[in-house]
């Protein structure tokens, strides 16, 4: 779910009124600046949001043929965060993930549309809790340019959003739906900066 919004990135770049800032190389996730939240309805009295943090991921953004770009992200089941630690280990409990230290949650992209100046749409394939399903995410170029001060300024900076939905019951992840909503909206936003 994650790794899509990197792709897209390298789509979004090419068509945009930033792509001459945008450079070719290998550019890695900032897993302090990127976050991916999720939220679900919960038996229609509130909705309910979480979010997974410590992710890492690299963009392989070719600005002369984007469509040949690739973008790789994990995220560790257990970086979860909901705010109540009961949710939470509710959540890592076997009702949900059962999950152990090394479980992830992983995105690999599979083709790009672009769908406007800023904007395209990501499909790629989601792998949580050892099920592997198609997802598309629609993506939104936010930001490229050099980072402006500290000891990253000057580098090569791209920033993104996209939006999703998944079902979770296609991962395994069904438990009481559909009292608590089977459709899992997911919001990624990210920052990634170019290597040497």
């Amino acid at each position: 779910m994650f790794k899509v919004a990197a792709t897209s990135l390298a789509v979004l770049l090419s068509v945009g009124a930033s792509a001459a800032l945008a450079e070719s190389g290998t550019y890695e996730l900032d897993p302090g600046h990127s976050q991916v939240m999720f939220s679900y309805n919960h038996i229609g009295f509130s909705e309910t949001f979480g979010m997974f943090s410590g992710f890492n991921g690299e963009i392989e953004f070719n600005e002369n043929d984007p469509s040949a770009s690739s973008v790789t992200v994990s995220m560790p089941v257990r970086s979860m965060i909901t705010g109540w630690d009961a949710r939470l280990q509710h959540f890592m409990s076997e009702d949900f993930f059962g999950a152990n230290d090394g479980d992830v949650v992983t995105f690999a992209s599979t083709s790009i549309e672009v769908t406007g100046d800023n904007t395209a749409s990501i499909s790629g394939d989601l792998t949580m809790n050892g099920v592997t399903k198609p997802v598309v995410l629609e993506t939104m170029l936010t930001k490229s340019a050099p980072y402006p001060f500290g000891p990253k300024e000057g580098t090569p900076t791209l920033g993104l959003s996209a939006k999703a939905t998944v079902v979770r019951s296609e991962f395994g992840l069904g438990a009481f739906a559909p009292a608590v909503s089977d459709e899992i909206n997911i919001l990624i936003n990210i920052e990634a900066l170019k290597t040497e």
